[in-house]
This record gives structure tokens, C-alpha cells and sequence, in this order.
């Protein structure tokens, strides 16, 4: 019988006092990138930045697929080598990816917003049932909690002040988390590229010329991603970034309440919904190469 026993070891013939805790799986290695150009020069105005601990959070949020190498032609405008670089490296090249999002979108603050007058984007988000509202870092909307299933809480929010950097949309694990996701719906759900015409944020969408913005802020983008910086871009300039940043920080008119009846049928906004061009740039031929010098 001790034989038996020793040979059922660890588990040995006492049952529940043998048994071994499941091991814990590790956080994942992160690594830090460089700022984004808007980073840098805001930090030389003293001015709201880019938070460091927002590049390891976003790292260690990845979902598996985002990571495959499954993924290399959706992300190959961006880097080419994403296919052969190790996970440390593409987690890294995400979380520039949305820091260069982020500048782009909302000047790296994280309490700005915008509220389209414009009728063609003015439309009502079924969440607040108000006009749709872009806020946060990653400008998102109410809306974004149902399609994506991002924590946003409406009805604590709508308590708060405009600014209130404690509205569950403006806080930024909130608002980079739901980019993530959205971002995983586009290229693994949809099997679209990330450069694409129906991205939902205009940044992203190649047939419109304010995708300059965010290119610009991937001129500092990691070595590792073997891409020429930009294909020729140069950084921006103060005089290019500062109406960004002025916009960022103007105040928002009044929002007129809309009626308090939920809406027959959920119109997406505007920014979700521009037609699709024929054509997606999927590859790195998308951009030109470089000048010679």
C-alpha cells in the first residue's frame, strides 16, 4: 500500500490533501516604446501628456488574436515585419499604435471631447439619447458600450460635469481598453485591414486626407517594425499640431437634451458609416516608398 501511494504522488491516496493549486500564468513581458512626436512636444510646453503606465496597460490587455501573426496583413502598411517579430515586440507596436491614435484623435488629453453640429454626423446615440458625442482619448462614444462591450456607465455619468475626469468614458484604461476592442473587431471580425476606408475612426481611413495627422505620429514608431519612418513624412510642426491641441481644449457647447424615447431603430454615427472605397490598403505597397535622397 506505501508503494501505491508513493507512486500516486503528489496526489497520494488522501485525495484533497494531495492536490496542487492550477499554476498562474504570468503577466506578459512589456516593454516601453518611444513618444509619439506630439508627446515630445507637448512635454516640452509642460503641457498634459502621454502617462507612461498607459503603454504597459495596454500591452498586457491584448487579446491573444490581436497578437497572432495571423495578423500580419491587416497590420502590414504599419510594419511589415510584425509576422516576424516576437509577442514582446507586437504588444509594443500596439501600444504605440494607440498612443499615435491617441494624439492624433484628442491630442493625447484625456478628457477631451467633441460634439458634431454638422448635420450629416449629428445623429442621436441610443445610449444618452442625446447627439453623439466623441470623448476621451480615443474620442468614443456612449453608443460604444453596446456594440463593443466597453465599460462605460451612462447613468453615472451623466451626473458628472462635462470634464469630470472621473466619467467611466474619459478615464483612460476605459477608453484604450474599448479601443482595443474595437480595433479587434475590424481586423479579426471583419477581416479588415487597420488602414481601411471604413475604419471608425477618420484617422484611419487612407481616402481621407486627415489620416496625415495620424501618420505623422507614427514617425517615431519602433525600429523593429522594419518600416522606412512614414514613407517621407516629417514630424509635425508646432504651427501643424496646435490647432489639434487648441481644439482638444475648447469647451463644448450646450447639449440639448433629446426626447427621452428610445429611438425605432439605432442609427450609428457618421464617423462609423462613410462609404466604403473599392479598394483597401492591406499591404505596404499602400504607401509609396521614399524619395531618394
Amino acid at each position: 500500500m506505501v508503494v501505491i501511494c508513493a507512486l500516486l504522488a503528489p496526489a497520494g491516496c488522501g485525495g484533497q490533501a494531495g492536490r496542487q493549486d492550477p499554476p498562474s500564468h504570468p503577466d506578459p513581458v512589456t516593454k516601453p516604446v518611444p513618444p509619439t512626436p506630439i508627446a515630445v512636444k507637448k512635454a516640452e510646453l509642460n503641457e498634459e501628456t502621454w502617462n507612461p503606465a498607459w503603454t504597459p496597460m495596454i500591452e498586457k490587455a491584448l487579446p491573444r488574436k490581436l497578437l497572432s501573426r495571423r495578423r500580419s496583413r491587416a497590420v502590414a502598411a504599419l510594419c511589415p515585419r510584425f509576422r516576424d517579430i516576437d509577442r514582446t515586440d507586437r504588444r509594443a507596436f500596439w501600444a504605440y499604435f494607440f498612443q499615435a491614435l491617441a494624439g492624433a484623435e484628442a491630442g493625447l488629453r484625456p478628457t477631451a471631447d467633441v460634439r458634431h453640429d454638422e448635420p450629416a454626423v449629428a445623429v442621436i446615440d441610443p445610449v444618452t439619447h442625446r447627439i453623439v458625442r466623441q470623448e476621451g482619448l480615443l474620442q468614443l462614444a456612449y453608443e460604444d458600450s453596446r456594440r463593443y462591450g466597453c465599460d462605460f456607465d451612462w447613468a453615472h455619468d451623466r451626473l458628472l460635469p462635462e470634464h469630470d475626469p472621473d466619467k467611466t468614458i474619459l478615464q483612460p484604461r476605459n477608453n484604450l481598453l474599448c479601443g482595443i476592442r474595437i480595433v479587434e473587431n475590424q481586423i479579426v471580425t471583419q477581416h479588415k485591414p487597420l488602414l481601411s476606408n471604413s475604419s471608425y475612426w477618420v484617422t484611419l481611413r487612407p481616402d481621407n486626407p486627415i489620416i496625415r495627422m495620424f501618420l505623422k505620429q507614427m514617425a517615431n514608431e519602433p525600429a523593429f517594425c522594419g518600416r522606412p519612418p512614414v514613407r517621407g513624412v516629417p514630424p509635425p510642426t508646432v504651427r501643424e499640431t496646435q490647432p489639434l491641441i487648441q481644439a482638444a481644449n475648447r469647451p463644448a457647447p450646450a447639449v440639448p437634451r433629446a426626447s427621452s424615447a428610445e429611438p425605432a431603430e439605432e442609427q450609428p454615427a457618421a464617423r462609423h458609416t462613410k462609404p466604403v472605397a473599392a479598394t483597401e490598403p492591406g499591404d505596404p505597397s499602400f504607401f509609396p516608398a521614399p524619395s531618394p535622397p
